[in-house]
């Protein structure tokens, strides 16, 4: 066991001493930062803030606006008969919804708000709102360019609407170089990111709970079991394709968010009497923080860059799963899309964030001087888990649970966009797919057994890449997102009037001139 032990050792030690420097490279270039005030701002995140901002000016505050029609599409209200795709809106949006929501709504999230203080929470709303704009977009544009194949399956994603879009106006060059470097990048994170990183971190927590060092998986036996009964898992659903994964997350997801959701509540109505004090904190620190490097700016940038790290949009992933939707108005899916975010950084994000801050447990409070210090912050998921554990002492076990399921959800999700990228790139043949499901598997294993944390790093990297690739795109595009909600908002206002949808059908045929004006 030791010898073995010893030998991923080196493994590890061998791989990052090659990657580190190409990380460390990479890494300067997409996380580099602007001084602003006392403070330095990432531009990336900025490139994604920018998007959120423009986009939701361009159309009119769509994800206020049109919020109540796209939770009437999840439930089904306008569901569209013998309409192309594999799964429904609801199970679209679990498939994404389970990318997203991670580790980082639990671990981020707490080193959010000690470095930035509980404003920052403040400020991760702003973010997730702006990103419900940027996720309609381009998940609009993931059905409208998508490719149905004649089994039935669909391949969507900015790989598919950044060459097709691109070459409708006249920038066919620049659309495929920009596909070709948005599915290398996504197929990069999906490897390394969005597969070793959560085997390995869940893993993790699995053997804090069943006695750390002396857990039966903090033995090479144990921890390669667990790897590969992930890794079979894994396989199982990846088989099925994006069916057997709509399947799985559109029960896994809500089950996570509720139980998830419970517990926060729980904390919260425990210490209820605190509850007003920890708003004012959150509101009152967004705007005069006290205790935060570079202030107003400082609690901004940290609570708009977990925000941004956490719902993904404008990365383009997301797109990938919501092009598999059974629809025929490509923009019924981007105002389903819209819930995502909301989700993601406006619920789970900020119900971690006012947990935290309303249990004050004295390690959170240790860790805010520590950071105020210039010392870095431990560890955020056992910030996450004693704030829990002071209402209710159990709950470490559950946060273990979660922390499985959610890294299993996102594991599944991310091996169905990494397979689009991949057919993308070398073809949708049978050889080719298995090869690529093969590979999934293996690396699964392999996060089990190696942190291999320079390519995690590297991998983060790649995933922010992909943004710069997509929101380019995304700025030519989103002209034909706007005729597209206009023709669902005609759509929705007919179906509400009492028309079939064959009624419907027959009048867009038509080409009449009165779906875009009354839709204006």
């Amino acid at each position: 066991m030791a010898e073995n032990e010893s030998w991923t050792a080196r493994v590890d030690e061998a791989i990052s001493d090659f990657v580190d420097p190409v990380a460390r490279e990479i890494g300067e270039i997409v996380f580099y930062t602007i001084p602003l005030g006392d403070t330095e701002f990432p531009w990336i995140v900025g490139w994604l803030v920018v998007a959120g901002l423009i986009f939701t000016g361009y159309f009119g505050f769509a994800q206020v606006r049109h919020i109540g029609t796209a939770f009437k599409l999840v439930r089904g209200r306008y569901d569209q008969k013998d309409a192309p795709g594999e799964v429904s809106h609801f199970q679209a949006l679990t498939s994404a919804v389970s990318g997203t929501v991670g580790l980082g709504n639990i671990a981020g999230v707490a080193i959010a708000v000690t470095i930035g203080g509980p404003g920052a929470t403040f400020w991760m709303i702003v973010c997730g709102l702006l990103g419900m704009a940027t996720k309609f977009v381009e998940c609009t544009l993931g059905v409208k360019y998508r490719e149905v194949h004649e089994d039935g399956t669909v391949s969507g994603g900015p790989m598919h609407y950044l060459r097709r879009g691109m070459t409708e106006r006249g920038l066919g060059g620049v659309g495929k170089v920009l596909a070709a470097g948005s599915a290398v990048a996504i197929l990069f994170f999906t490897f390394f990111g969005g597969n070793l990183f959560q085997v390995n971190q869940s893993l993790e927590q699995l053997q804090s709970v069943t006695g750390k060092d002396d857990s039966v998986f903090s033995t090479s036996g144990g921890a390669l079991f667990f790897g590969i009964l992930i890794a079979a898992l894994v396989a199982l659903v990846l088989i099925g394709g994006m069916r057997s994964i709509g399947a799985v997350t559109s029960r896994l997801v809500p089950a996570m968010a509720i139980i998830y959701v419970t517990a926060c509540l729980f904390v919260i109505l425990t210490n209820a009497g605190q509850v007003p004090e920890a708003i004012g904190d959150i509101v009152g620190e967004a705007f005069a923080p006290e205790g935060v490097a570079g202030g107003l700016i400082g609690a901004l940038i940290v609570g708009f860059q977990r925000a941004a790290f956490s719902n993904e949009a404008g990365i383009g992933s997301a797109p990938i799963a919501h092009a598999a939707v059974k629809t025929k108005r490509p923009a019924t899916e981007g105002l389903v899309a819209m819930i995502e975010p909301f989700i993601d950084t406006v619920i789970i994000c900020t119900m971690t964030a006012l947990t935290i801050v309303i249990a004050r447990t004295p390690s959170w409070e240790d860790a805010r001087q520590a950071s105020a210090d210039g010392e870095p912050i431990a560890s955020g998921v056992s910030l996450t888990s004693d704030a829990f554990e002071s209402a209710i002492s159990w709950f470490p076990y559950v946060l273990a649970v979660a922390v499985i399921l959610f890294a299993f959800s996102t594991i599944i999700t991310w091996s169905y966009y990494g397979l689009k990228a991949w057919a993308y790139i070398f073809g949708r043949s049978k050889a080719s797919e298995n090869t690529y499901k093969v590979l999934f598997s293996l690396i699964v294993i392999t996060g089990a057994l190696m942190s291999l944390s320079s390519l995690v790093s590297l991998a983060d990297s790649f995933l922010f890449i992909a943004a710069v690739f997509n929101i380019v795109g995304l700025y030519f595009l989103a002209p034909v997102v706007r005729k597209e909600l206009h023709r669902v908002l005609d759509y929705v206002r007919r179906r509400d009037a009492g028309e079939t949808e064959e009624q419907i059908d027959a009048g867009e045929a038509g080409g009449t001139e009165e779906t875009t004006s009354l839709a204006k």
